[in-house]
């Protein structure tokens, strides 16, 4: 089932940021990135000078809807954990929200029971975020906030 596109305000995206940071943090990760389900780059933290981050939020967008299909072959709704080990580093990538996906890059200064308890953690602030996200966007269908004159020149400048 396909969501349509929800619009982030500045308070929520520094939400979002503020909690991808604590979680970094928290759990010793390299980087963290916030996907939504479409395959956008919402919110990262950590070093990302080595990452394509429009590949990584495409592909983990793609391997939750590959492992979805893969969990409906078992009676599944979906797997809302996914979990990848490297030689040097581990990817551990989760649904939140059932909209976001949060994949954390992680190397041996970590380990996957740390990564996945400060996960949980971060994902009850993640959820509450994007509940404020989605009450913002709750007006009618196809509203658009009107821009004035001023706006619109502030843009341009």
């Amino acid at each position: 089932m396909s969501q349509g596109n929800f619009i982030l305000r500045e308070p929520e995206y520094e939400a979002f940021l503020s909690a991808l940071r604590k979680l970094l943090a928290d759990a010793s990760a390299k980087v963290v990135f916030l996907v939504d389900k479409n395959g956008t780059l919402l919110a990262s933290a950590g070093d990302i000078a080595g990452f394509d981050t429009t590949s990584m939020a495409s592909l983990a967008a793609g391997n939750i809807a590959a492992t979805g299909g893969l969990a409906n072959l078992i009676g599944e709704k979906e797997f809302s954990i996914l979990f990848h080990e490297g030689e040097r580093d581990n990817m551990h990538i989760s649904v939140v929200a059932e909209r976001l996906i949060l994949v954390v890059v992680f190397d041996r200064r970590s380990s996957v029971g740390l990564v996945r308890l400060r996960v949980r953690q971060a994902t009850a602030r993640l959820t509450e975020v994007m509940a404020a996200v989605q009450a913002a966007g709750e007006g009618e269908p196809g509203e658009i906030e009107e821009l004035t004159e001023a706006d619109i020149e502030s843009l341009f400048k």
